[in-house]
């Protein structure tokens, strides 16, 4: 009996230290949001004081036109298509036939459901 108390004891010791760091984690946990809340409330102030300042330096940054953006807008366009991994013919045919494939197949179905209802509803209301 001695050696289950004992055992007991040792059982509900352990039980009661992390239950003990459960707690301060939680506490720590707690405590560590409230000043992350703090700090984003802070920077979001001063954001907001900052921004109609912002506002009138981009609008006057998009007034000013860049010489050769457009051309070199279509340059890197160009760039990008060459990076592209187009299909072969062969799988456009491919994916082409399986859409239409299954358009088809919906179609028969939808029409097969409606041709049934329509049937039924003239055997109930006839």
């Amino acid at each position: 009996m001695a050696k289950n108390s004992s055992k007991k004891e040792k059982v509900q010791d352990s039980l009661k230290e992390v239950k003990d760091t459960a707690e301060e984690a939680v506490q720590d946990s707690l405590k560590e949001e409230k000043e992350n809340a703090k700090a984003a409330a802070k920077e979001a102030k001063e954001t907001a004081k900052s921004a109609p300042k912002k506002a009138k330096e981009s609008s006057q940054a998009s007034k000013k036109k860049e010489p050769g953006k457009i051309r070199k807008w279509f340059r890197d366009l160009k760039i990008e298509f060459k990076k592209v991994v187009w299909p072969t013919k062969k799988t456009v045919a491919n994916n082409t036939s399986v859409v239409v494939g299954v358009i088809v197949l919906s179609a028969a179905v939808v029409g097969a459901l409606d041709e049934g209802f329509l049937a039924l509803f003239r055997a109930i209301y006839h």
